[in-house]
């Protein structure tokens, strides 16, 4: 399939494009602001669907709006209709085509142009009416907030939050392409216009203070939750605008005779991560929970692993090694420790289901 994007290096133009050249037999063909209209007729006749997403939100006049987002449509037509060709064309407007400014009134007339296209020729048409569109590569300080939120907090620059409480309808990037692709394969059905099937409704302030959140990431460890939904994309976005010079941040290191540990994580509802050094020979531990639970990897080295229950004398032994990764569960009501029997460093890697508390330790000492 011969595929064209216009408006290529734009924002949703560039991950459109690392998009379908993910996908086989697909042959990509660009056009941006700097390309000639003269130039795209000479392969237009070997196209089979188009992505139109050129346009202009920003311009200097107000004619701009209407040259960008109406004339660039017309013209595209013009190309198709003059060589007899049958091209399925999917376009991105906006829900401010429902609003009286002349970005809205531009998009509508280009959407008009389409229809009337669609109707005289039986061609396909997808009208996409997209919200706030964010994601990696959105250029900031331009029109996009969350783009300009993330680049600013992520460098050490202020935002401006004129209302905590105002609303944003917003779509991630990498549903709208994924959506996008699927006019590609799938036998869509035809409506007047169409919308992301996933999108969330944020207010400002809660963007704010998400974005807060992963920034303190750095001193205080503990991440939100951002494996699913708006919190996931969000805080990939938010990352893609650290600068090239900022992307590691150091730990906070506790060394004695024994070795170091150090807090690597610590999550809202899913524990904490750490890890620890031990010396040849040297045993940590001693101690039993009674609610709190851990998870022990020793990840370099060897060791022995011991348990012994409160109200028992028999000792439990588990051996482990990076020769054979096995991760061991730390019950509650059994006092444990581990040594490190091998001739170098051991590090071992720590999972508990709780950040540690140093007022409420859950944590009491008894020799195993």
């Amino acid at each position: 399939m011969e595929v064209l994007v216009t408006g290529s290096k734009g924002f949703i133009g560039k991950n459109l494009i690392e998009r379908l050249g993910r996908i086989e037999n697909v042959n990509i063909h660009s056009f941006a602001k700097d390309d000639s209209f003269e130039d795209l007729e000479k392969k237009i006749n070997k196209i089979d669907f188009i992505f139109h997403l050129a346009g202009i939100n920003r311009p200097e006049n107000i004619e701009d709006f209407y040259a960008g987002n109406r004339d660039t449509i017309g013209k595209l037509i013009n190309i198709i209709e003059k060589q007899n060709l049958n091209i399925p064309i999917l376009v991105t407007s906006s829900i401010q085509v429902e609003r009286d400014n002349d970005y809205g009134k531009s998009k509508l007339e280009g959407e008009k142009l389409l229809r009337e296209y669609s109707k005289k020729n039986n061609t396909k048409i997808y009208i996409y009416r997209l919200p706030n569109v964010f994601g990696k590569w959105c250029r900031p300080n331009y029109n996009s907030v969350i783009a300009t939120w993330c680049f600013n907090i992520a460098n050490n620059k202020e935002i401006l939050v004129n209302s905590r409480e105002a609303k944003l309808n917003l779509v991630y990037i990498d549903d709208v392409v994924n959506t996008f692709v699927s006019h590609l394969r799938d036998n869509v059905e035809e409506k007047e216009y169409y919308s992301i099937p996933v999108t969330y409704e944020k207010t400002l302030g809660e963007v704010e203070e998400l974005l807060y959140s992963f920034k303190n990431n750095r001193k205080d460890l503990t991440i939100p939750k951002v494996g699913t939904g708006f919190e996931r994309a969000l805080y990939s976005t938010y990352l893609s605008y650290l600068d090239k010079t900022d992307f590691s941040y150091e730990l906070t290191e506790h060394r004695d005779n024994r070795g170091a540990f150090v807090e690597i994580l610590r999550t809202t509802n899913s524990g904490q991560f750490s890890m620890s050094t031990s010396k040849p020979g040297i045993t940590r531990g001693n101690h039993y929970h009674n609610t709190k639970n851990e998870k022990f990897l020793v990840i370099q080295g060897e060791a022995i692993i011991r348990f012994r229950h409160i109200h028992s004398d028999e000792i439990i032994e588990y051996k482990v090694s990076d020769k054979k990764l096995e991760v061991v569960d730390i019950p509650v009501g059994y006092t444990h420790n581990i040594t490190n029997t091998g001739d170098s460093q051991m590090l071992l890697v720590i999972w508990a289901n709780e950040l540690f508390d140093e007022k409420n330790p859950d944590t009491y000492y008894l020799e195993v």
